[in-house]
């Protein structure tokens, strides 16, 4: 096989964690059903990312460990249907409440844990602590070993947060979202995945989930054929606004062959010469009273 099946559960959330645990488990046997490899949900599952409507005190309450119920209850499903699923919710851990993500393998491992690194601190996230840094994992997939990394929401908007997973390797970027998907953004992941030669899935909430608008999508980077003229649209799936379950169908050995000829990503970069970028100093216009120190 070199088509790795994509799920994108644009699904609205329930009113409980329990309605969410069986919403979701429902979602992931439908996307095993439509042949997917991989099952995706959109950010803090958990919860349904219901975070601006009410005191942080009262969200935050419902923070779940990485090993609880919720979290494993999907590691089963994996091991049972044979398909990774890359969970979201609200994490309860030592350093704080976490915005993560848990991907389990196809045999009902954990695969990844990843907590988002650029929580948005202009808002209600602020109450969230950040993730520590950027990972890629070795997943065991129907299609053979994919490397693969995450990144929520708003660490889309940094460009150093797939730069860095592509550097680490990455093939694929799972990326979990709760916004919405406007042109602008949408052009965002196209030059993420245009620029390291990477595939990057994104599974927004649908319409109405409050202020989300669906589209969730699958850039596969390839920007250049060897048969074809000029350049072609890396996007391979966009969804509409509708609540649903999406699948992209993504040519790995196509990615292969085009990360290995083409000239984005590592091999004439020159990072002798980037030592700015890890400069910590905030100058005008971009100071702001609310940034985390």
């Amino acid at each position: 096989m070199s088509h790795l099946n994509i799920a994108l559960l644009q699904i609205a959330p329930g009113p409980t964690l329990e309605a969410n645990l069986q919403k979701g488990l429902s979602a992931c046997r439908q996307a095993r059903q439509k042949g997917a490899d991989i099952a995706l949900f959109p950010e803090m599952w958990s919860i349904g990312y219901r975070i601006y409507d009410r005191p942080a005190a009262e969200w935050t309450a419902g923070a779940i460990p990485a090993d609880g119920t919720f979290v494993r209850a999907f590691g089963a499903l994996a091991q049972e249907l044979g398909m990774a699923i890359g969970v979201t919710f609200l994490e309860q851990s030592p350093a704080g409440v976490r915005n993560s993500l848990v991907l389990w393998d196809r045999l009902g491992r954990r695969a990844l844990t990843y907590a988002k690194v650029h929580t948005c601190d202009f808002g209600a996230e602020r109450h969230l602590t950040p993730g520590d840094g950027f990972s890629v994992c070795t997943l065991d997939t129907a299609c053979g070993p994919v490397e693969v990394g995450a990144m929520i929401c708003f660490d889309r908007e940094f460009p150093e947060s797939a730069r860095i997973l592509m550097l680490q390797g990455a093939e694929l970027i799972l990326t979990p979202n709760a916004c919405p998907m406007e042109v602008n953004r949408l052009s965002q992941l196209r030059g993420r995945a245009y620029e390291n030669m990477l595939a990057i899935a994104t599974c927004n909430y649908p319409a109405g989930v409050p202020d989300c608008n669906g589209h969730s999508t699958v850039f596969d980077g390839v920007a250049y054929l060897p048969d074809a003229d000029g350049s072609r649209d890396t996007c391979i799936l966009e969804a509409g606004g509708a609540e649903g379950i999406y699948i992209a169908k993504l040519d790995l050995a196509q990615l292969r062959r085009y990360r290995a000829a083409e000239v984005h990503g590592n091999a004439y970069r020159r990072p002798t010469l980037y030592a700015p970028l890890t400069n910590p100093e905030v100058r005008p216009p971009f100071l702001r009273p609310d940034r985390r120190r």
